[in-house]
């Protein structure tokens, strides 16, 4: 049988009216959106394969072969480096295309500064790691927390993104970004600025907006959300961009699951924020925020049931 041969239902299929109007609408789209030739775009694939090499350069004993040997460890990672960094630049240089500041010497520029950073990065990852190690009972080594913990997963790849970000290049950056947040459930927008020491029990459900400010030795837990209360506009309606609009959690905070603080709001050094709090509002340094604790009598003799 021909597996190519069409069925009923395709011979009735007008294709190539379809993709005609498909082109339409991409021409349509195209031309709102850039003035001259319709530029080429990053690959998704790409830029998530060069995050796989910058993390096993950061960490070659962990995601490096299996059986790489000491005597071979720094041969990987320049290998690592090498093959990772080129593929940047040639993305880096289609996102550039895309904006009108687009230099000459620009790819280069930007990769470099970007390589440059990547000691930085792995320094705070350390320190990540055992912040992790430090503040969860369960785990029996900082290795385990490297290998499995997504929270830890998820950081590692925001501080790399971060960097993207800070050199203007947002788009590969949100790439990388979002691929994190579909391996681990924690959505950390690239632009948020993090201190060392940060550390996300559980993970999952974890939202940290775009302009967020994170002290040092901050602990998250699962479903807490730093974002916006409101979204400015302009005077044309179209909403304001990148404009200071989530929390600053100072240092040493601990916020528990389910907490949601939304807004420019400061929550000041040292703070608890109890499970499932709702804040709009700034609070004090050493604060202690908690629900209301239910009432016993509430649910005696079936009531409230």
């Amino acid at each position: 049988m021909n597996a190519l041969a069409p069925i009923a239902f395709e011979e009735r299929l007008d294709i190539e009216g379809i993709v005609a109007r498909l082109a339409a609408l991409r021409s349509l789209s195209q031309r709102r959106r850039y003035a001259g030739p319709t530029p080429s775009l990053p690959s998704r694939d790409t830029v998530i394969a060069v995050f796989d090499d910058l993390v096993s350069a950061l960490y070659p004993r962990h995601f490096g072969p299996q059986g790489l040997q000491p005597e071979d460890v720094d041969a990987f990672v320049g290998n690592a480096l090498r093959s990772a960094l080129h593929a940047l630049h040639e993305q880096i240089k289609l996102e550039l295309t895309l904006t009108e500041e687009a230099s000459p010497n620009g790819a280069s520029e930007k990769t470099e500064a970007f390589a440059t950073a990547l000691t930085n990065v792995r320094a705070l990852a350390d320190s990540d790691a055992r912040a992790g190690f430090d503040g969860d009972p369960s785990a029996t080594s900082m290795d385990e927390v490297i290998f499995s913990f997504p929270g830890f997963a998820a950081v590692l790849r925001h501080r790399l993104a971060h960097e993207l970000y800070r050199l203007g290049l947002p788009l590969i950056a949100r790439i990388a970004a979002e691929d994190a947040h579909g391996c681990t459930g924690v959505d950390i927008h690239p632009g948020a600025e993090i201190g060392e020491g940060f550390f996300i029990d559980h993970g999952t459900g974890v939202v940290i907006g775009e302009t967020t400010i994170i002290g040092r030795e901050v602990r998250l837990y699962q479903g807490v959300t730093l974002g916006a209360k409101k979204f400015e506009t302009e005077e044309t309606g179209a909403l304001r961009k990148s404009y200071p609009r989530h929390p600053i959690v100072e240092d040493k905070v601990v916020i528990y699951a389910g907490a949601t603080i939304l807004g420019r709001v400061v929550i000041g050094r040292g703070s608890s924020i109890g499970g499932g709090v709702w804040i709009t509002q700034s609070v004090a340094p050493g604060s202690n925020v908690t629900q209301v604790p239910p009432r016993r009598d509430a649910f005696s003799n079936g009531a409230g049931i």
